[in-house]
């Protein structure tokens, strides 16, 4: 067997998977996902970066920030 394989990746190739239309997809599916899992008060957005594509949730009223503090309500939705 070969011991020293050697790969090398096409960074842009690797840069236009992280920014495709599906790796954005699966993103916004992720984090509506986690979204509803958390409840009400909490807001999702997703957008494409200079390097790839992101997705965030987050407590957007009083309570939900109160209960995220409290509980890590977005921690545990993400399990």
């Amino acid at each position: 067997m070969a011991k020293n394989i050697k790969v090398k990746l096409n960074s842009k190739g690797v840069r236009g998977l992280l920014k495709s239309e599906e790796t954005q997809g699966i993103l916004k599916d992720y984090g509506a996902n986690v979204q509803s899992r958390a409840g009400a008060g909490y807001k999702m957005d997703s957008y494409v970066g200079r390097n790839r594509a992101n997705s965030m949730v987050w407590a957007d009223t009083f309570r939900a920030r109160y209960k995220n503090k409290k509980n890590n309500t977005l921690l545990k939705a993400l399990k």
